[in-house]
C-alpha cells in the first residue's frame, strides 16, 4: 500500500491512475478520510463494500467537483437545494436528492430512488475530480467504527483492499451534515459540521 502526501506533485496523477486501474483509494476530504472509487466501476465499488463490511442495501454517497457534475447526475435540484449549495458548497453539506423525471442520469444510477451528493472543500479532491469526474466516497472505516484522523491508520485498517493512500494530515472526525431534499421542507437526517439551526435559518431566508 503506497502512501503519498496530498501536496506531492505526483499525488493527483497517482490517484487518477489507481482509480482508472480499478483501485480503491483513501483520500482526504474537508471532514474525514474517505474511501473512494470510480462510480462506473462495479468491481471497485463492490470492493468498498467488502473493505468496510458495509451492508449492500446502503448506497454509497457521491462527491462531485462542480455544480455541473451534480446536475449531470440527473437529480431534482430544487430552489432549496440552490439556497443550501450557494451557502455551503464546497463544504461539509451532503444533500440526498431524488431524480428529475426529464433529465438523463448515468447508467450506474439507473434504478436508484435517490443519491447523496456533496462538493467537498478540499483542493486535492477538487483537482482529482476535475480529471476523473465524480467519485463514490464513503468514510474510511469499517462499518460502524469511528473514522481515523490519520491517513496511515485509515489505510492500515482497510488493508489489503486499498491500493493507494493520499495523506492530507490529521483531519477532523466530524462528518458532513446530511439533508434530505426529497421532502418539503427539507429534513436534516444527520447533524454534523453544520447545525440544524443553521440549515433552518438559511432556508427561512432573511428575517
Amino acid at each position: 500500500m503506497e502512501i503519498l502526501p496530498a501536496t506531492d506533485e505526483s499525488a493527483c496523477r497517482a490517484a487518477s491512475a489507481a482509480l482508472r486501474a480499478g483501485g480503491v483509494i483513501v483520500v482526504p476530504t474537508d471532514t474525514v478520510y474517505g474511501l473512494a472509487a470510480l462510480p462506473g466501476d462495479a468491481d471497485a465499488v463492490e470492493r468498498i463494500y467488502v473493505a468496510k463490511n458495509r451492508p449492500d442495501k446502503l448506497h454509497l454517497p457521491v462527491l462531485a467537483g462542480t455544480l455541473d457534475h451534480v446536475h449531470r447526475l440527473g437529480v431534482a435540484f430544487s430552489q432549496a437545494a440552490a439556497i443550501l449549495s450557494s451557502r455551503w458548497w464546497p463544504g461539509p453539506l451532503t444533500m440526498a436528492f431524488g431524480f428529475s423525471a426529464t433529465a438523463a442520469r448515468p447508467d450506474w444510477l439507473v434504478g436508484r430512488e435517490e443519491v447523496a451528493v456533496r462538493i467537498p472543500d478540499n483542493a486535492f479532491l477538487l483537482d482529482l475530480m476535475r480529471v476523473v469526474g465524480p467519485l463514490v466516497v464513503t468514510s474510511a472505516n469499517r462499518h460502524g467504527d469511528t473514522t481515523p484522523a490519520s491517513a496511515e491508520e485509515a489505510g492500515s485498517r482497510l488493508a489489503p483492499h486499498v491500493s493507494l493512500v493520499i495523506d492530507g494530515g490529521m483531519l477532523d472526525t466530524v462528518p458532513s451534515t446530511l439533508v434530505n431534499m426529497r421532502t418539503s421542507p427539507p429534513v436534516v437526517e444527520r447533524e454534523g459540521a453544520i447545525t440544524r439551526g443553521a440549515i433552518s435559518s438559511a432556508l427561512a431566508g432573511p428575517a
